[in-house]
């Protein structure tokens, strides 16, 4: 591992470090924000994936987090939204291939040597994070927009590793949206049963722990109606008894500035689970 930039932040330190992904097979970076605690004790994990386009700046450089983090004692980690370089396949728009991993483990040929954003985030980076920072037992997982798909989908296929989940803003039955249906087309093949087990509306049903999920949503999102339909998977959490916490946030949209109003109450929300 090599980190790349170190600066003071509430506190604590916002760092970002690079290291090369074995399940990914290609240079990868990730954010990792320790609070001040963490220079005196072990603190819990909170995983942040971000959505179509991102990078591990767009988070820990817009949403302000550091401050939640650092009042909770929290650990902040963002990894980058899917591998990339010259010899990783890519396609053309910003909803296919590099930037738009979609946190699954692709089958497909062309995308299945690299794209294994779910091996990566549940396995690889994990274990790199716990042995090289002062991290407890703990975890929690957050996202926005495919992100959040990403946290949802994760938290749900992995009973008993998180403690926590949340989202904002997610595509929350992809395998109905046109981002899910692109992507996982690609990556996944044809066969729409196989797409069920990276779409949280599909997964509910069968989900072997009832990990509430926290939702916010804005209703000012253009993406609302065509992509996320979080109403779906309301839908699904009432038949499947699972709890959820939909929060339909009035006048906000798809932007940053939407996550950075309501960071806070996540973290705390998170913090109540992590540190409870």
């Amino acid at each position: 591992m090599q980190r790349i930039e170190s600066h003071a932040c509430h506190g604590g330190r916002q760092e970002v470090w690079s290291h090369t992904a074995t399940t990914l097979g290609c240079p990868m970076r990730f954010g990792v924000y320790l609070p001040p605690q963490a220079e005196r004790e072990d603190c819990p994990v909170l995983y942040w994936l971000s959505g179509l386009t991102c990078t591990e700046q767009n988070f820990i450089t817009k949403a302000g987090a550091q401050r939640y983090a650092a009042e909770h004692g929290l650990i902040l980690v963002a990894p980058d939204t899917s591998p990339r370089g010259d010899g990783v396949p890519d396609a053309e728009g910003y909803d296919l291939g590099q930037g738009a991993g979609f946190y699954l483990n692709a089958t497909r040929p062309k995308w299945a040597g690299h794209f294994r954003m779910y091996d990566y985030v549940v396995e690889e980076l994990p274990a790199l994070v716990d042995a090289h920072f002062p991290t407890g037992s703990a975890r929690g997982i957050s996202g926005h927009s495919m992100g959040g798909h990403g946290a949802l989908t994760i938290a749900l296929k992995n009973p008993g590793r998180y403690r926590s989940v949340s989202a904002f803003s997610p595509i929350a039955a992809p395998s109905q949206s046109p981002w899910g249906e692109k992507a996982f087309s690609a990556y996944l093949g044809d066969d729409r049963e196989a797409w069920k087990a990276w779409d949280a509306t599909a997964l509910v049903a069968g989900a072997r722990e009832r990990l509430p999920l926290l939702i916010d949503q804005g209703d000012a999102d253009e993406f609302l109606v065509p992509q996320l339909k979080p109403e779906l998977l309301r839908i699904a959490c009432e038949v499947a008894g699972h709890p959820l916490q939909l929060r339909i946030r009035s006048g906000y949209d798809h932007s940053y500035y939407f996550i950075a109003s309501f960071i806070g109450e996540h973290i705390a929300h998170h913090a109540a689970a992590l540190r409870g």
